[in-house]
């Protein structure tokens, strides 16, 4: 599983790992002693990653997992202790601000990629993970998976994920889950709109993921990361020259290459030749 040449001049932090099959980035948290807590160093690396990705077009979804059986716990209590002492040192609560913020930064970038991002939860899904989950393009849950905003109950608050957070669930279902601190599982994460499926056991997980796997490849590869940033854009522009601008990017899409290659295999009954799946 060789990097593509966007990743492989690259040097990462060891707290993330990464592979690639052909088209498919998995983006491994690693750091199962700590339940894959985000450190600087982690948050950074996966920076890295998205930007160094940005432009890649051989790249078509990122897979993010957590390794050790946990997808993420939130943010790093050895980070916040150190940030204690920088504070102390600086006078001022900057140290604090610099570290939220830099993560801020990350879950934007994570969450505007032109790949499709694919989260699959396991074990914890807390805090900052749970973030990360709520701008994922597709989220697959283990029933016994653990999700929750435990801020509050730290006498912290959700900074930088709150209007993640609403945008993914709505401003009801994220204040009742906010402000109560509460725990729930796969189940009540699809219900109130976190996760798009839920599975039993790591046996339907795996095959759940390839399934998704194999549709994201039949998509054609511009076009999705059109549609994309088309999606994002309708929460935040007017709509009338949103969609005379959607009718022109339509029209190109027609017309370039990949519309009369799609056309062309759906007469002719056989897969386009971006699909490189079985």
């Amino acid at each position: 599983m060789t990097l593509s040449a966007s990743l492989s001049a690259q040097q990462f932090d060891d707290s993330i790992q990464l592979e690639q099959d052909g088209s498919i980035l998995t983006l491994w948290l690693n750091r199962p002693e700590s339940r894959n807590a985000m450190s600087l160093n982690m948050v950074k690396a996966i920076q890295q990653v998205f930007k160094a990705i940005e432009n890649d077009l051989s790249i078509r979804a990122v897979i993010l997992r957590g390794q050790g059986g946990h997808f993420c716990a939130g943010g790093d209590i050895k980070d916040m202790a150190q940030l204690r002492g920088e504070a102390v040192t600086a006078g001022s609560n900057q140290p604090y601000v610099d570290f939220n913020r830099q993560f801020g930064h990350m879950i934007q970038q994570v969450d505007q990629a032109p790949q499709t991002v694919v989260a699959i939860l396991e074990g914890a899904v807390l805090g900052g993970g749970f973030g990360l989950a709520c701008v994922s393009d597709i989220a697959i849950s283990l029933a016994d998976a653990k999700f929750g905003l435990p801020e509050t109950g730290l006498g912290v608050i959700p900074a930088q994920i709150a209007p993640f957070v609403v945008k993914r669930i709505g401003l009801t279902q994220a204040r009742r889950l906010a402000l109560l601190g509460t725990r729930f599982d796969g189940q009540t994460a699809l219900k109130v709109g976190v996760v798009h499926e839920v599975v039993e056991n790591q046996q339907d997980l795996d095959a759940l993921l390839l399934e998704t796997i194999q549709q994201i490849k039949r998509t054609a590869p511009q076009a999705s990361r059109v549609t994309k940033a088309l999606l994002h854009r309708t929460l935040n522009e007017p709509l009338h020259s949103l969609l005379d601008d959607a009718a022109q990017q339509f029209a190109n899409a027609v017309g370039g290459e990949e519309g009369m290659e799609g056309t062309m295999a759906f007469i002719q009954k056989r897969n386009p030749n971006w699909f490189d799946g079985d």
